[in-house]
């Protein structure tokens, strides 16, 4: 039977959904979104929270790229921004990311000790809500916030999520999950265009980072989860498969 679905922000409320609880990340500005767009390319990526942190993921391994901001800046000795349009540009795939952001990969790492945890933005928003429903009884869709705010973004893709679950059946587990899944369910994504994230990204220059996650809503059919820091695309067996799968069976 469905279980409960909760929405909740800030890395410091992921105590409250151990143990028993999967986890859904989103920062949509741009965490989440840059780290999916990456993984999907065939690119490994991995998540820190904190530039030292990452610093010493990347020295254990091959070339990697580090990627990432702290406060808005780009820390010293960092090769790229936490920027989905970049990293969709770049050939060098077969470099491995290392992603560090103020908000979502803290998230991510606060959430290690949860029985599952998985990425989502808008691009992959709809297949994240379809594979978890009736394989999880307890999710908790948790945004990244930032400067203590439940940034539009993040609250938009939290509720489509939600609406989801609550639609096959799962119970909205306090009145804050209800109210934001109610305020959004049905807003577009350029409903977010009054946040302060979108402001952040106008006042300093990457509108290219807007443009592109406003222009790939829903395009992804991929999950993404995190294992040991690491986000790793979930390969879903397609219904042929399935099928040649139970053929040999019934053979057998």
């Amino acid at each position: 039977m469905p279980g409960f679905v909760a929405i909740d922000y800030l890395a410091e409320s992921v105590i409250r959904y151990r143990p028993g609880w999967a986890i859904v990340v989103v920062d949509i500005i741009r965490a989440t979104s840059t780290a999916v767009t990456a993984a999907s390319t065939g690119r490994r990526c991995f998540t820190a929270p904190s530039a030292e942190i990452a610093q010493t993921i990347a020295a254990n391994l091959n070339d990697a790229l580090l990627a990432g901001e702290h406060g808005g800046l780009i820390p010293d000795s960092f090769e790229a921004d936490n920027s989905p349009a970049h990293l969709a540009e770049r050939y060098d795939t077969h470099r491995p990311l290392v992603l560090v952001s103020s908000s979502g990969t803290r998230v991510i790492h606060e959430a290690a000790g949860c029985e599952a945890v998985y990425l989502s933005c808008f691009r992959n928003y709809s297949i994240v809500a379809s594979y978890l429903a009736g394989r999880h009884d307890r999710v908790a869709i948790i945004g990244a916030g930032s400067k203590g705010e439940f940034r539009e973004e993040d609250q938009i893709c939290c509720a489509w999520i939600a609406a989801r679950l609550m639609a096959e059946g799962y119970t909205a587990a306090g009145p804050q999950t209800s109210e934001i899944v109610n305020r959004w369910r049905d807003a577009p994504a350029t409903a977010c265009l009054c946040s302060h994230s979108v402001d952040f990204l106008k006042r300093t220059g990457r509108l290219r980072d807007l443009e592109f996650i406003l222009g790939h809503v829903d395009d992804l059919p991929q999950v993404f989860e995190v294992r040991n820091g690491e986000v790793k695309a979930i390969r879903r067996r397609t219904r042929a498969h399935r099928g040649a799968q139970m053929r040999r069976s019934y053979a057998l």
